[in-house]
Parts: C-alpha cells; sequence; structure tokens
C-alpha cells in the first residue's frame, strides 16, 4: 500500500481526493438517470478505498482519539494526515451559540447569531413534508455557514406522555407522522453537507430519571410505536448520525446497547453512520467497543457542570479502551469499524469537495421559519367567530400573559438558541394592527429561565392580579397570551412537568378576567397539552408553540386572517392526566418505581387508546380548525380486494364551500375490527395537505401500500399481514371521518 502523504506530503492527500471525488460528480451532471447511478457507484467505491487507504496509516493511538471528544462540541482528526476535526452543534430548531471549549459557558462571540425556527411540534402541526424539507435545507445552510458537520437533531421520541419535559422538541405521537416529517428534515439538512443526527434512539420519553430510569416494553410496541421514526431516518431519511439516549432498555443502557445498536440499528437496518452518545451516556468501556458506539461525548457532564476526573483521555472510548485493544480484550477489527464510519461521515461532511458554502440569517429563511409557524398553529376553538380580528377596526384590546413579551428562544436546555431576531406576541400584534390600542399587562409571572432549577418570579402575584383586571374590564377584546416556558419543570430539558395544569396561577386569573370581561380569546405559547377547566367559557383559542424568530408575524398573520389557519395537533390533550394512557396505570408505567418501568400501554398510545378505551379527549390528535369550510365527498378506492404487495389508492374530492381561502389535512386512518389480535380502533397511514381558494374543488389521492397494514408479530419476531376486512377511515381528525371504506386484504 502506498502512502498518501508520501505521495502528496502529510495534507495533500484531501487534494488528491478531492480531485478524485470532484471528477465524478462532473460527469454525471450531464448523464442519463442510470448512468449517475452509475457514476454514484462507483463514487462510493472510491470512497470506501480512500477509507481503507487512510485507515492502514493511522496508528492505534490516533484510531482510538478519533472515537472520543476533545472538547466540548468536537472530536479531534489526525494533524500529520490532514484528518479536520469533527463540530458539532445543538440542535434541532437552530444552530446553538458557540460554548466555551472545557466548560458550559457562552464563548461570547458576537457572529453566531442565527435564525430561530419553530419548535418541532409546531413542524409537526403543519402536516406537510413540503415544507419540513425547506425547514430542514435552511437549518442545514445556517449550520454549514457556521462551519458545523454534524447538526443534533432532528429528535423523534414518542409523546408518550404530556409531563415530558423535551416534548417540544419531538414530533408528536403518531409514529407514522413521525417518519413522514422527519424525512425530508433530514435531507435538507444533509443536502447542505452537514449531517443530521436523529436522536434520541431509543425510549427516551421522559425526562424524569432520565439518566437511569430502566425502559420494560414489548417488542410489538417497540417495533410499532416507538422505532419507526428512527427506521425512517436511516432507510428513507439516510440519516448520517445517530444520537444514543439516557436511559436503559432492559438493563443496558441504550448507547451502547447490544440489541438496540448492534442487532437493529446497524444489523436488520444497515445503518453505515456513526453511533454518537448523548453528553455524558457511555458508562462502561467494554460495552461501548462492542455494542456498537462510535463517537463518545460529553462523558464527565451533565449537560451543564465540567469535572476534570474524566476530561478526555479517561473518557470510556479513550485510554481504557486503548488497553482493551492492546491487551486483547477487544479485537482491532472493532476499532477499525468505528473509524471507517467516521471517515465515511468526514467524507460526506468536512471532506466532501462538493458542499456548499452556507448562508445564514438571510430573508428566505426568516420566511421559512415565518411560514412553518403560520401553518403549525392550531386553531381550537373559536366560537361566535370571534378569529379573526378585524385589523382595519379601532378598538381597545387588552393582551394579559407573560407570553407576550418573554423571549422562548432562550432555555429549554439545548436547544435554547441565540437569535438574531426574535418578534414577540405583542410586537407583531402591534404592527399588524396599527387601529387598535393595546394595553398590555403581564397578569402572572414566573423567574428567568434557568437549567435545573426554579427561580422565584420577581414580582408580586396579587398586584399583578388586579392590574390585569383592571385592564380587561375596559377593553373590547382580551387576549389572554400564556402556556408554559423554557423554565425547568415546564418545557425544559432535564426534568418533567409536575401536572398538567398551566403553571403560575394563569388558570385562577383567566376564572377572574371572564367575570370583568366575557370576550376573550386565550393563545397557548407551550410544546405540551395543558388541561383547560375554562375551554367552555373563553371565545377562541389558538395553540400558537414555541415559533421562532418571526412568532409575532405569525401570530399576527393568523389573528388578522391574513393566514387561514390549517395546523392540526400532533398529539392528543386529555382532558385529565389519569386520561393518557401511560398514567392510567400509576407509577409503574409513569415515571416507574426504584428506577424500572414498565410502558404498561403497550401500542395503545395518544389517539391509539383514547378511541380503544372510549375515552372522549379534550381535542383529539389530527383536529385543527380553519377560518372556511371544506367539503369531502366521492370518496372511494381504486379497487375493493388487494394482495400484499398491492398500494390501496383512495380518491376524494374536496372543496372549499367558505369565503376565505385555505387548506385542510385529509387524514385516512386503517382499521381491522374483526383482528384477532388486539388493535387500535384506527392507525393513521396517509394524510394530504391541500390548499383551496374560495369555490375552489379539487380531486386528490393517498396512496397506501398493504404493507403498511402489517402488525409485529412477536411470536415470529417479525412483520406479519393478517388477511380479511380491513376498513379505512377518511377524515380530518383521528376522531371525525367523513367516510369509511371496506376494502378486503387477501393472501398473494
Amino acid at each position: 500500500m502506498k502512502r498518501i502523504d508520501h505521495i502528496c506530503g502529510p495534507f495533500g492527500f484531501r487534494m488528491l481526493l478531492a480531485v478524485l471525488l470532484a471528477f465524478p460528480l462532473l460527469l454525471t451532471s450531464q448523464r442519463a438517470p442510470n448512468e449517475k447511478q452509475e457514476s454514484n457507484l462507483t463514487q462510493m467505491k472510491e470512497i470506501e478505498a480512500s477509507i481503507e487507504d487512510i485507515l492502514g496509516q493511522l496508528t492505534l493511538e490516533e484510531k482510538v482519539a478519533m472515537c472520543h471528544a476533545q472538547s466540548k462540541f468536537s472530536t479531534p482528526g489526525v494533524a500529520r494526515l490532514g484528518i479536520p476535526e469533527i463540530w458539532m452543534s445543538d440542535g434541532p430548531h437552530g444552530v446553538r451559540g458557540e460554548i466555551n471549549w472545557d466548560n458550559w459557558g457562552y464563548a461570547g462571540w458576537t457572529n453566531d447569531s442565527i435564525t430561530a425556527f419553530p419548535a418541532l411540534t409546531c413542524l409537526a402541526a403543519t402536516f406537510n413534508p413540503g415544507l419540513s424539507h425547506a425547514y430542514g435545507s435552511s437549518l442545514g445552510e445556517e449550520a454549514r455557514y457556521r462551519k458545523k458537520d454534524v447538526l443534533l437533531g432532528p429528535g423523534v421520541n414518542i409523546y408518550r406522555t404530556p409531563l415530558n419535559g423535551r416534548n417540544f422538541e419531538y414530533m408528536g405521537e403518531d409514529p407514522f407522522l413521525a417518519s413522514e416529517m422527519v424525512v425530508p428534515y433530514i435531507q435538507g439538512v444533509q443536502q447542505n453537507g452537514v449531517a443530521a443526527c436523529v436522536k434520541h434512539f431509543a425510549l427516551n420519553n421522559q425526562e424524569k430519571w432520565r439518566n437511569y430510569v430502566d425502559v420494560k416494553v414489548s417488542d410489538r410496541a417497540l417495533h410499532e410505536i416507538y422505532l419507526p421514526a428512527f427506521k425512517a431516518a436511516v432507510e428513507k431519511g439516510n440519516v448520517w448520525a445517530v444520537m444514543g439516549s439516557y436511559n436503559k432498555f432492559r438493563g443496558q443502557y441504550c448507547s451502547h446497547h447490544e440489541f438496540l445498536v448492534n442487532t437493529i440499528l446497524k444489523g436488520d437496518w444497515a445503518f453505515d453512520g456513526v453511533v454518537i452518545t448523548d453528553w455524558g451516556s457511555a458508562h462502561d468501556t467494554r460495552e461501548a467497543a462492542l455494542y456498537g458506539l462510535d463517537m463518545e461525548m460529553g462523558t464527565g457532564t451533565d449537560g451543564l457542570t465540567t469535572t476534570l476526573t474524566n476530561a478526555y483521555d479517561n473518557y470510556y472510548l479513550a485510554n481504557p479502551f486503548l488497553e482493551m485493544l492492546k491487551s486483547g480484550e477487544v479485537p482491532e477489527e472493532v476499532l477499525d469499524d468505528k473509524v471507517r464510519r467516521i471517515l465515511r461521515l468526514m467524507f460526506r461532511t468536512n471532506m466532501n469537495p462538493d458542499r456548499g458554502m452556507g448562508r445564514m440569517n438571510n430573508q428566505e429563511h426568516l420566511d421559512v421559519a415565518r411560514k412553518v409557524a403560520s401553518e403549525g398553529m392550531v386553531l381550537l376553538k373559536n366560537q361566535g367567530q370571534f378569529f379573526p380580528l378585524d385589523p382595519d377596526k379601532e378598538m381597545t384590546v387588552a393582551v394579559i400573559g407573560e407570553n407576550a413579551t418573554r423571549s422562548m428562544t432562550q432555555g429549554g436546555g439545548s436547544s435554547e438558541l441565540k437569535a438574531r431576531v426574535e418578534v414577540s406576541p405583542l410586537e407583531g400584534l402591534r404592527q399588524r394592527f396599527p387601529k387598535a390600542t393595546f394595553l398590555h399587562t403581564l397578569g402572572y409571572s414566573s423567574g428567568p429561565s434557568v437549567y435545573g432549577r426554579v427561580e422565584p418570579a420577581p414580582y408580586d402575584a396579587d398586584s399583578l392580579r388586579q392590574e390585569a383586571l383592571a385592564m380587561a374590564s375596559k377593553a373590547d377584546k382580551v387576549l389572554f397570551i400564556g402556556g408554559l416556558n423554557k423554565s425547568h419543570l415546564q418545557d425544559c430539558e432535564g426534568g418533567d412537568r409536575e401536572n398538567l395544569r398551566l403553571p403560575f396561577g394563569q388558570d385562577n386569573l383567566l376564572r377572574d378576567i371572564l367575570k370583568v370581561n366575557q370576550e376573550v380569546g386565550v393563545i397557548l405559547i407551550s410544546g405540551n397539552a395543558v388541561s383547560m377547566p375554562w375551554v367552555d367559557q373563553v371565545q377562541g383559542i389558538l395553540q400558537a408553540w414555541y415559533a421562532g424568530s418571526m412568532a409575532g408575524h405569525a401570530l399576527a398573520d393568523i389573528l388578522s386572517g391574513d393566514v387561514n389557519p390549517s395546523g392540526k395537533l400532533p398529539f392528543t390533550f386529555p382532558e385529565t392526566l389519569v386520561e393518557n394512557a401511560a398514567h392510567s396505570f400509576g407509577e409503574a408505567s409513569y415515571p416507574g418505581i426504584k428506577k424500572d418501568q414498565e410502558y404498561k400501554e403497550g401500542i395503545f398510545v395518544g389517539y391509539r387508546w383514547h378511541e380503544t378505551q372510549k375515552i372522549k379527549p379534550l381535542f383529539p390528535f389530527g383536529f385543527g380548525l380553519s377560518y372556511t369550510d371544506f367539503k369531502v365527498s366521492q370518496v372511494k378506492t381504486n379497487t375493493k380486494k388487494y394482495g400484499s404487495n398491492d398500494t390501496v389508492t383512495i380518491s376524494f374530492d374536496i372543496e372549499n364551500t367558505g369565503a376565505r381561502a385555505g387548506a385542510e389535512v385529509v387524514q385516512v386512518y386503517m382499521g381491522k375490527p374483526d383482528s384477532k389480535i388486539a388493535r387500535p380502533i384506527r392507525e393513521l397511514k396517509g394524510f394530504h395537505k391541500l390548499d383551496l381558494k374560495p369555490g375552489e374543488s379539487q380531486t386528490a389521492e393517498i396512496r397506501i401500500p398493504v404493507s403498511s397494514f402489517r402488525y409485529y408479530n412477536e411470536d415470529i419476531s417479525d412483520w406479519a399481514l393478517e388477511p380479511g376486512d380491513y376498513s379505512l377511515y377518511v377524515g380530518n381528525a383521528s376522531d371525525h371521518a367523513y367516510s369509511t371504506l371496506e376494502i378486503a386484504v387477501r393472501p398473494d
């Protein structure tokens, strides 16, 4: 084997490889699709050959060093060969501000302010995969401009309990919706030569006790509920990195898990990228070596602090790993597989000569953030057409609530952002409604968002209440802008909520406001469901999420009617906590007993539980109102009988029968009433979002593979299709169908 550094000098192999890799790319630009495929295959073979060449030049010590961190957010390269460092960044909603090398303080840069995109709950609520791609592409451009190689997101953990402090970072309770939305996000990020890192693999569905809770879940629930979005990220999104989770699964930590990582991720799914720890989620050198972990980050930290006792050379995959290799306890082939994956990541990112330069804080990115925010907001109630408000009307509007002005890009844990622009709800409303007189008061207050602890509120609660009531009594309309925030025990990493109620006395404040003014609309800013004891008394409710840089403008777009709301809930709002499946079985199911936890609800998560148990939710999955009306008719399938390899094509006509342009999400759920196994009443299998002008009609189709009707058969440890009759429910929420279709599936 010839040494590349002998031919080209110690740093010259990158230039040589750049030429080798760029040449086939130039050739493919004018070729037919089959020629492009052949050229891409050739390029992949050349990359793999180059990886083997580099691997042969690395010392044992250099290879081990590539497997663990050198700072909070980087791993070392090999300077003598020109192999670059890998630089990572949080997070799923925007590129985090620069962190110090050895501690969690911010570095104080002046050029690291970015566009804050809406939280992923908001993105999921759009039910728009095309918009997810635009989101990922814009975010990838900003990460590339900031010279990041790995973006630590997106998150696809399932919304199991509304108490999970990190739900706002994920894509809801349904595995199909999360799968459909995560793939274009990943593709958008990675087209910029930046690796997406899907997280947290797997079963990290609560923050309470996350560092040691041992999850027990059936194989069926694992494969049907908790793994599909990760599988889609790997097999359809071709994600380049996966982050392990903190928790245990069946007694073993997930970041180095023989079954999850080796058998499923790298075996069954043939994942060829890198597995990265969450920060501090490695626990054992031998398991980290043998059970699939490739890059160890953050050991010795809890996400906030740092300690010298686990300095970088003492990481599990550092000197202890090296000693095991030298002693022969772990074969060098194990290390070589890790380094191959790391080098492959580099050829896709920082050693990819074809990747662009990126862009940051441009108008296009702000436009995407605004569109995601407005398209994701969900209108939950609109009695007497309270919304939209007339922007040309003179009126006095009392805006009450801390969330009208509080920054929601700060706090929340690792997803906090240093936004160049953040338009508050109050600012957005004032700009869009120039003829209205806006009065504002906090009404309630909380302390600053600090990780890991709750800070006291700085103001007297009774004084704030009295001021709010006085203001509400003289207003034409009241907009209560409340909800949760990014503080500890709210929507924040590192802890769960303590209950389903609105915090800081908001429920009582709303009750008192309604006594002095009945014209009240509630704007909820949160990433989680909340209870609503006042739901029957207020005129309107809008779920507005954490909407990022353009939050205020997007809210004004909806409240003015400039944009017709089209968001749909990506998770169920229960009336009470015990109506949620995870909480209905007591503490053994959440949060666990003595560090052990069993998902006793099995596959019946979210709307699956509510439908099966006949529990009417406060608001169902997939629900969302509009300012216009839609009529769906002529719903039919292309045939009535299908084989296991067939695709069901559902066609329908949809008409906008109202006076405003708008968009509707037509949803298709599958059920098998006579199933021999326990199954949900309905399972989402397809959806299509359509924009229509007033009076416009469209004919559309939703195509669903019969293979998606399969269930995970634990007797054979594989997927199985049950023959027989199936029902297809075509509607606009999990509990509302325009039409029910009956089809039959017969063995081929």
